[in-house]
């Protein structure tokens, strides 16, 4: 390859790798708090990460969905972050009981909570509700087994459990075809919403690993 074909096909490279970056370098940005359309809480399935971080303090307990957090997002699909330096609230611990982890608490304060414009106390009071809004149906409580399911199966169980929430309000998050989380849409009043910008697993069938399932 002559030096000119070399310096276009580098070019060329350099404008494919920018192309495709150029979508996650637009996801997440600084704005200032209370710039957002909706709220995604992310109900991560535990037993899928203790399964590869087993270690981790929220891995103690036999937990099937915790609350990862309650993210600000925008109906184009980004969403802000770390949007102010606000100090987080005085008790942490005492948010525990649906997010069993305190780095991760602190982190989604910093991340998230920064951004919603409503104060670490609100904030935290508003995650405990959502959490408790949704209905877990019965087949992911108490797992004893690995199931295999498919993703609509998995949504259409979670819509006849929570009779309220509008199509496209929940979505299905997998990794390598593993259930990660399920991720719910709401207002800033935190009602359930239709999501924008937004998109679910697209596996055919999905892995649901049972709590206490940990791989060292």
């Amino acid at each position: 390859m002559n030096r000119i074909r070399l310096y276009s096909f580098v070019a060329a490279l350099v404008l494919m790798v920018a192309t495709t970056l150029a979508p996650r370098a637009l996801a997440q940005h600084p704005d200032a708090p209370g710039h957002f359309d909706f709220y995604l809480m992310n109900l991560s399935w535990s037993p899928e990460f203790c399964a590869i971080q087993g270690t981790s303090p929220q891995c103690a307990a036999r937990d099937g969905f915790i609350l990862h957090g309650l993210w600000p997002q925008n109906n184009d699909g980004s969403y802000p972050v770390f949007c102010s330096h606000e100090a987080g609230p005085r008790d942490l611990a005492k948010n525990l009981d649906v997010t069993p982890d305190l780095a991760l608490l602190q982190h989604e304060w910093d991340k998230h909570g920064t951004c919603s414009a409503v104060g670490p106390e609100r904030f935290f009071g508003m995650e405990h509700q959502a959490y408790r809004s949704v209905r877990v149906p019965a087949e992911f409580q108490h797992m004893e087994r690995e199931l295999m399911l498919p993703p609509a199966q998995i949504l259409g169980d979670f819509y006849s459990a929570n009779p309220g929430y509008p199509q496209g309000s929940i979505l299905l998050s997998c990794g390598r075809n593993n259930l990660t989380a399920i991720e719910v849409c709401l207002s800033k009043d935190l009602r359930p919403i239709a999501c924008h910008g937004l998109h679910s697993c697209g596996a055919n069938v999905v892995k649901v690993t049972p709590p206490g399932t940990h791989i060292r």
